[in-house]
């Protein structure tokens, strides 16, 4: 056994990824996209002939509205589907980050893009939709989970906005062990394993503070720099 296979035995394995030939060999259980990895899924063989795609489904989606950004949307929703071809779970797609202020505006994009994946045929219980933790992201994601639109709270470095983001009841969140670490390091610290490793004990905190207030929200490390730190983090519930 592998230790890929060990860490599935005490943790759902999610692909943080756009790279479509990957999720297609690995079939992790569930998956995650962001914008930079789509820009980059774009320039792919498979990613230029959903572009093609998307395009017409934005045709069809815009009417005099905002062609690019239906295009946009169409593309990260195209990638989407074609995940779900090749997963059990879910995949996360995420909200344009600049609307991360704006509650009403991201409420509206996050309604856009499980219309476009409705169109697609696909449900909304196999969708996330990606909201960054801020106090105005929070609150929308608190509106669409009322709607029965399930949310991943990203961008998150603190036990606060973990706390806060379950308590609005999100589906999921995910603490950025990695980023984390990074300006730890930026500070001039020195880090020499796992078990000093200030990303590692944040998620190790949110997990047990979230356990110990009876809060439903699903836990998912991520943004790893190491393997050392995913090793370190077997048995949260995604990573």
């Amino acid at each position: 056994m592998n230790k890929r296979e060990q860490l599935a035995q005490w943790t759902t394995i999610v692909a943080d990824s756009g790279d479509l030939e990957a999720i297609r060999a690995l079939k992790p259980e569930d998956a995650t996209t962001n914008p930079s990895l789509l820009l980059a899924t774009a320039n792919s063989d498979i990613g230029r002939s959903l572009l093609t795609e998307a395009h017409q489904l934005a045709q069809q989606m815009a009417g005099d509205d905002d062609y690019h950004g239906w295009l946009i949307d169409a593309f990260a929703t195209l990638c989407g589907q074609d995940i779900l071809k090749h997963i059990p779970g879910v995949v996360s797609t995420e909200v344009d980050a600049r609307l991360s202020f704006d509650t009403r505006a991201t409420v509206e994009k996050a309604r856009r893009l499980i219309a476009l994946y409705r169109e697609l045929g696909i449900e909304r219980d196999r969708v996330l939709i990606k909201i960054a933790a801020t106090w105005e992201g929070i609150r929308a994601a608190e509106v669409l989970e009322e709607e029965g639109i399930r949310c991943n709270i990203t961008l998150l470095f603190c036990l606060e906005q973990a706390v806060a983001a379950a308590e609005a009841g999100a589906t999921l969140i995910s603490p950025f062990v990695g980023r984390i670490l990074d300006w730890h390091l930026r500070q001039g610290e020195t880090v020499n394993d796992p078990e000093s490793d200030p990303g590692v004990l944040s998620v190790r905190r949110i997990y047990q503070e979230l356990k110990a207030r009876d809060l439903e929200t699903v836990v998912m490390g991520a943004s790893f720099r190491n393997r050392r730190q995913l090793e370190a983090l077997a048995g949260c519930a995604r990573l």
